[in-house]
């Protein structure tokens, strides 16, 4: 039976969005994209003279950058993991310290430290100060949260994992297309560089910020901290 879109509830509407949308926001899987491609560069803009020593150094090249970015996002999920305990852990010792306040200035203080920054720029301080006394109200009542992992969690990292990896696609694609080795990192190079300015275009349409301006940005930045990487043997 079809359900109209009025019916659906939020968490079913937000269940619909594509795997990787649903665990990780647009900032945390672009910066994962970005992460990603630095490292996968920093081996490639430097690897004519390993090209040079024949095809079985191109593929210990390449079996390289695989296997770093396979390291890099067990490591990335690992940390995912680590800051939801940690944020969930922070979240219910403020909780906690709200609500053994005996003093409300002091509890609403609290509360204004920790919504502030969110909410300044969109209200005045006595909508502020209304809506702080609110959710105090509504605090005093709340059981606050054991700071452990949830399913939701490891999707996240999972997200995390396979964003690292495939970045390493652009690199790896030219070798087995084209026999040449010289031209495949050629164009390795040429994609990596590429999806670098596509993830910076990508991100300031989403924040609304020139696209073709934040992508060149991005993509002189990246470069440079590949060549910084490379410079400290990285």
């Amino acid at each position: 039976m079809a359900v109209s879109p009025s019916s659906l509830s939020a968490s079913d509407l937000s269940d619909r969005r594509p795997f990787f949308t649903r665990y990780l926001d647009l900032t945390d899987r672009l910066s994962e994209v970005v992460f990603g491609l630095i490292m996968v560069l920093s081996f490639t803009l430097g690897a004519g003279l390993v090209v040079k020593e024949g095809q079985e150094a191109a593929t210990q090249m390449l079996l390289s950058i695989l296997g770093c970015n396979i390291a890099w996002g067990l490591i990335d999920g690992g940390i995912y993991l680590l800051t939801c305990v940690f944020d969930r852990s922070r979240k219910a010792r403020l909780l906690q310290s709200i609500q053994k306040t005996a003093n409300e200035a002091d509890a609403l203080a609290m509360v204004g430290r920790a919504l502030d920054d969110r909410l300044e720029p969109l209200t005045s301080p006595a909508e502020r100060n209304h809506l702080y006394q609110q959710i105090l109200e509504r605090l005093k009542n709340v059981t606050p949260e054991r700071a452990r992992l949830k399913k939701k969690d490891f999707y996240g990292a999972i997200v995390s994992f396979w964003l690292v990896l495939l970045t390493a696609v652009p690199a790896l694609l030219p070798f087995l297309v084209f026999r040449d080795r010289f031209v495949a990192l050629r164009v390795s190079n040429l994609l990596l560089l590429a999806t670098l300015f596509l993830v910076g275009y990508r991100c300031a349409r989403a924040t609304h910020n020139n696209p073709w301006i934040f992508g060149s940005i991005l993509l002189l930045v990246g470069v440079a901290m590949v060549g910084v990487a490379m410079a400290l043997g990285g």
